[in-house]
């Protein structure tokens, strides 16, 4: 069976904030931001907007380019987020009410590389014959989580949601690999408390969200490299093959290092990190969305995606569009 995205759809909140906004209560400027980011500014969830309220914008959008049918058989709804609106109840279970859905629901959470674990265990799903069409959403209120007072990451973050219904497509068409992968070795470099005060090995968790910009970037530009490869070869193509390139929006500098080893030009690379920041398990989602919209993917184009964040974990898949 062929599976792969049937439809989508995606939401940002209407509040943005520029680099320039941080330079009010924080020692930062727009062009210390953009030279070490690319990122110019992002959206802000409001202060009544959470990850579900994203989450619901993002399907509506869905609803309203594809119509209700796109719902229609969905028995399975899957949440990728790192900023759930509860441990319990599943933010999914929140969906699947909302939405009226006779479906299972629960949360997926492996940092920035979540919406793509998820839609990988959508496919699996739905080729083991457990669920027939499956609803994945990648949606984050990341900034409700900021330590607003940490220019090494509150400028970094953005907030947002991706939807895409997940099912069986037509020869020739869907996800043709996945490669995931976790290096918990790495969990410290990005890191936020949640139950415990200290990783097993001792070391402190913080009660914000906390990056190691150094060694997160090192560990990025190196699994965004091999991941790719390897995905492209899982998929019996070369880099050659991919029309487009959709990587995790996180960092410019990241995405051009991959860009320069995979070999492919500025125009086979969607990027919007410059408006959005980094939304984690959003980012891919909300990039594809906007790829669509601007007329970049066609029917039959290979596209690539690539991501990676805390675990320290990765993931990347190729896909072929179509439906």
């Amino acid at each position: 069976m062929n599976v792969g995205i049937r439809a989508l759809g995606a939401y940002t909140p209407s509040k943005i904030m520029t680099n320039e906004d941080f330079e009010s209560f924080l020692e930062t400027s727009d062009e210390w931001i953009i030279s070490r980011t690319g990122i110019k500014e992002r959206h802000i969830a409001a202060e009544d907007e959470y990850t579900s309220t994203l989450a619901f914008r993002a399907v509506e959008d869905l609803i309203k380019r594809h119509g209700q049918q796109a719902l229609e058989d969905v028995d399975l709804v899957i949440v990728a987020t790192n900023t759930p609106d509860a441990l319990f109840p599943a933010t999914a279970a929140l969906v699947q009410n909302r939405f009226g859905l006779n479906a299972g629901a629960y949360d997926l959470l492996s940092g920035c590389p979540g919406w793509v674990y998820a839609v990988s265990q959508a496919y699996a799903s739905i080729q083991a014959g457990v669920a027939n069409k499956v609803l994945v959403i990648g949606s984050e209120a990341l900034t409700k989580i900021m330590d607003w007072n940490d220019r090494s990451t509150a400028v970094l973050f953005g907030d947002g949601a991706g939807a895409a219904v997940i099912g069986p497509v037509k020869d020739g068409y869907g996800f043709r690999s996945f490669v995931l992968g976790a290096d918990g070795s790495g969990a410290k470099e990005l890191a936020m408390r949640c139950t415990a005060p200290n990783l097993p090995d001792g070391t402190p968790l913080p009660q914000n969200a906390f990056m190691n910009g150094r060694e997160v970037f090192k560990f990025a530009v190196r699994v965004m490299n091999t991941a790719t490869l390897e995905a492209v070869d899982k998929a019996g193509l070369t880099p050659e093959d991919i029309e487009l390139f959709v990587p995790h929006q996180a960092n410019l500098r990241i995405i051009d290092a991959a860009r320069e080893r995979l070999g492919l030009p500025w125009e086979r690379v969607m990027v919007n990190v410059d408006r959005y920041g980094n939304t984690s398990t959003a980012s891919i989602p909300l990039a594809l969305q906007e790829a669509l919209d601007l007329g970049r993917i066609q029917p039959g184009d290979h596209l690539l995606f690539v991501t990676f964040g805390a675990g320290l974990s990765w993931a990347a898949s190729v896909l072929t569009w179509g439906s």
